[in-house]
């Protein structure tokens, strides 16, 4: 079952959200807010897993609160201003509903969450064998694009981090896969053998160097800074023999 939140300040809107929310059997509507503040309050109290949240709201607006949560939870925004869609992408939701909503576009909307909650949360059981084993990892999962992809760890060539951002360069992709990660946060997803941070804003893949000169790493047609905090750590994993 999933706790979700219905946030807006008309009443009218509330109405209509708690209405299809109730129509679901896997939502579980904990309580109707009319503002983030309130929202705020309860999240404090107890685990919420969705947030239905209006954007256009007195004091904080449904953006600046989701900006504002250490931990988010999912998040569908439904509000009357199309004009906010971007935003919505660059926060990493699960949608973005246009009022008024029909029961079939909420329905879209939820069974997205729904697959991303089960995800989430399963549990695999893995025989004696498997959870000693030694083999590498293979892929790590990342949100991005209203979905969990998938990345095989060998395909990376590099990280390149903004911010709250990261972008991850894939091998054979012309474009990169963003994810609302922090560095720190994906150097803990990646193997610390084959990976090195060798700038605040970059992660590297060793079998991916082609050269280093005047202390950029060349990867394909890109030059990759190397700083002094970083640079140690990267010249003794070469001198180490882990870099070819």
């Amino acid at each position: 079952m999933i706790n979700c939140l219905a946030v807006d300040d008309e009443s009218l809107a509330l109405d209509l959200l708690e209405d299809n929310i109730r129509k679901v059997p896997f939502l579980n509507l904990v309580k109707r807010c009319k503002n983030a503040f309130e929202a705020q309050e309860i999240m404090q109290q107890q685990q919420i897993d969705l947030l239905f949240l209006d954007i256009q709201m007195p004091g904080i607006s449904g953006v600046q609160f989701v900006q504002s949560l250490k931990n988010s939870p999912m998040v569908i925004f439904v509000t009357a201003y199309e004009e906010f869609a971007l935003e919505g992408f660059n926060l990493d939701v699960i949608d973005y509903l246009l009022k008024p909503v029909s029961f079939e576009r909420f329905l879209k909307a939820v069974n997205k969450s729904y697959e991303l909650y089960n995800l989430k949360n399963q549990e695999v059981a893995l025989p004696p064998a498997a959870e000693t084993s030694s083999a590498p990892q293979e892929y790590l999962f990342v949100n991005a694009d209203y979905s969990l992809v998938k990345i095989r760890i060998s395909d990376i060539l590099y990280v390149e981090g903004l911010k709250d951002y990261v972008k991850i360069y894939l091998e054979g992709q012309p474009r990169p896969v963003i994810t609302r990660l922090t560095m720190k946060a994906m150097e803990e997803k990646l193997p610390s053998g084959p990976f090195l941070r060798v700038h605040k804003s970059f992660i590297i893949a060793f079998d991916k160097i082609e050269s280093i000169r005047n202390l950029r790493i060349k990867i394909g047609q890109v030059h990759i800074p190397i700083s002094e905090s970083y640079g140690e750590a990267l010249f003794k994993a070469i001198n180490a023999g882990k870099v070819e």
